[in-house]
Order: C-alpha cells, then structure tokens, then sequence
C-alpha cells in the first residue's frame, strides 16, 4: 500500500471489551429482563396513538392556516417529527407489542404508517424477520448494509456518486426514500403466501395519499383561488413533512446501526449475541426527542427482544446494563454523526473495519487488506 493511501485509512475500530464468558444467543439476555417489561395494556397504547394522531392532527390544521414563512418552517419539521412518532408506534404494532391482539396491533399499525406512507405487511416483514433476524451480518441485514472495496469498484461512475451522496452527512433521507421505501415497500415482490395481504396493505396507502391530495388541493383552490395554490397547499401540508420524515427516520435508522465501534459481520462469524447486543447502541438523547420517537434511540434492548413496548425500554436497559455491563452506551452527538459520515464509507468484512473510497483505488491494488 502506498503510503499516501495508508495515511487516509482510519485506524481500525476499537472493539467493546469482551466479558470472559460471552454468549452466543440471548437466552442469558432475556432472563434479566424483568417481567414487566412486557406488559402492554391495550388503554396505554390507544391513548399515546390518539394522542400522536391529535397532534399531527393539529399540526397541519396550523400549516393549512399559515404562509409566514418561520412559523410554516417549524410547522413542517414539528409535522415530520410527529409523523415519525406514529411511525415508530406502528413499529411497535408490527412487532406485537403495542398491544396482546394480534388484530389490533394490524389495525393500528396500518393507520400509524399511513402518514408516512409505509405499507404494513411488506415494512413488517423486511423489517421484524431480516434486520432483527440477521442484524449487522453480512449479505442478510439489508439496512444501511456496507459496501465492500469488491462492491464500490463494481460500480459504474453514476451508482458511485449516488452510493457517495446517500452516505454522506445529508444523505440519509435520499438513502432511506430510495432503498428502504421505494424499493423494500413499495416495489417489493412478496412471497405468493403475502401477495393478496401486500396488495390489500398498498392499496390502503395508495387511498390515504388519494384522499390527502383531494382535500388539500380542494382546500388550497379555495385558499388561494390560483393555479398554483392546490399543489402549494398538497405539497406544505404533506409533501415537506413526508420529506422530513424520510430525512430522520433514515438518519435514525444510520445512528442504530452505522459506527466507527460497532461491527458488521461475516456470515459464518456471525451469531444472535453480536447482533443484537454489539450491532446496534443505547443513544442518550434529549426529552424532545425521546417524545416524539417513543424511546426508539433505547435500541438494544428493542434488538433483544422486539416484543417490549417502547414504554418498557428504559427499564429493559437498566436490567441489561446491570448484567452486562459492556454494552454499547454513548450520548448522541452532532459531532460524532459528522465523524461517522467522514469515516464510514466502505467495509472489510474479514478484519471488521471502515475504510475510505481510496481503498477502492483500482492503481493501489487490493488496498483493503493490504
């Protein structure tokens, strides 16, 4: 390796420190978690969704009724958040566990997404059976999963300035709409078993998007009485804070998985314990945001067990920390996502650490293990 290359190259990713007798599976994990982590009463889950749909509700009555420019600025991002508030309740059905029925978790799960525009079924099944299934393990976890040296150079120059772009500080919404929404939600070819519960859950957010065009265009030809004011009013009421939905739910989902310490795996190195309790962190974050995402940033003991409702997951880390004392947990800092956006950008799966596009350099030869 030349030696300009190799003053680019981060230093390798120091690891957690291992305990003496650490796991292959959760078994040891789930049993310090208290029982009433589980519990989930069905009057707590239906007041916090009433509640979320009573803010967002609220929200774009108020972005309807506005044009001054810093209040409809606030407006829209505070729209964004909530919708990404219903979002993650709608996770938490998908998971069982918002609610013990089974139907009801269905139901509301398909009206917390519809906002965001996310289809029950194919989300719930991408999301609960291979990102938690095979978390941060090579060629399974299609979330925010690295690409190799091989990969990148494999790449004609337009997939490369995209692959730079979504992985950059600002790209995590173009990330997300594209690889997550459009083709995992709404271009995902399911199993023949799905195919009538896919098309069933599609058409319910092709009607919602249907509906919200419709009144808000009606509404904003009667606002403004021009050409333009129907889509001005669809796009403030809807468009932006889907847009800024999409932006911090994939930069949510980057912070969960996407770190100088935290390890992706070969397939055959891989196991439960590694993904799920090194593979992702418990952020510390403030009470705003922990508000409007319903402790979704208290991520390894959701990994650890999907089926503890949001409400629970503090509690859950508490018992966790208690028992193993080395996992992952760290204040959220803007500094440290503009770190992690610098340095990582490719990945050598073998010595398990990022390396920058100059590993890629064709003329170098086979930077990355060099």
């Amino acid at each position: 390796m030349s030696s300009n290359v190799a003053q680019q190259l981060p230093p390798q990713s120091p690891a957690p420190t291992p305990v003496p007798d650490r796991p292959r599976n959760l078994a040891p994990v789930h049993a310090v978690i208290p029982k009433e982590c589980y519990e989930n009463p069905t009057a707590r889950g239906l007041l916090v969704f009433g509640r979320d749909v009573a803010l967002w509700g609220m929200v774009v009555a108020a972005i309807a009724l506005t044009d001054v420019w810093w209040q409809l600025t606030g407006l829209i991002i505070l729209a964004g958040f909530i919708v990404c508030g219903l979002f993650v309740l709608g996770h938490d059905a998908a998971h069982g566990a918002l609610f013990k029925s089974e139907k009801l978790n269905r139901r509301v799960g398909i009206w917390a997404m519809l906002p965001s525009l996310h289809a029950y079924t194919p989300w719930a099944y991408g999301h609960n059976r291979i990102h938690h299934g095979h978390t941060v393990r090579q060629q399974f976890d299609f979330v925010w999963h690295p690409l190799t040296v091989e990969d990148y150079r494999a790449m004609g120059p337009l997939k490369r300035l995209r692959t730079r772009l979504e992985w950059s500080l600002v790209g995590a919404g173009l990330y997300y709409g594209r690889e997550i929404w459009f083709n995992r939600i709404l271009r995902w070819e399911s199993p023949d078993r799905l195919k009538s519960i896919v098309k069933k859950d599609r058409l319910y957010v092709y009607a919602f998007l249907a509906v919200v065009a419709a009144v808000t265009m009606t509404l904003g030809w009667l606002t403004y009485a021009t050409w333009w004011g129907p889509l001005w009013m669809f796009a403030k009421v809807f468009v932006l804070p889907f847009m800024v939905f999409t932006h911090m739910i994939g930069w949510t989902v980057y912070v969960h998985h996407i770190h100088p310490t935290i390890r992706w795996w070969p397939r055959r190195d891989w196991n439960p314990y590694k993904g799920q309790m090194d593979g992702t962190t418990v952020w510390h974050v403030g009470p705003v945001l922990n508000f409007f995402w319903h402790n979704i940033f208290v991520h390894i003991p959701h990994h650890v067990d999907m089926r503890i409702p949001y409400y629970h997951l503090p509690r859950a880390a508490d018992a966790i920390r208690a028992a193993f004392p080395d996992v992952r947990e760290v204040p959220l800092s803007p500094l440290d996502y503009v770190r992690t956006t610098a340095a990582c950008k490719l990945y050598d799966f073998e010595e398990g650490r990022w390396l920058p596009y100059a590993a890629a350099d064709t003329r170098q030869g086979k930077v990355a293990h060099a």
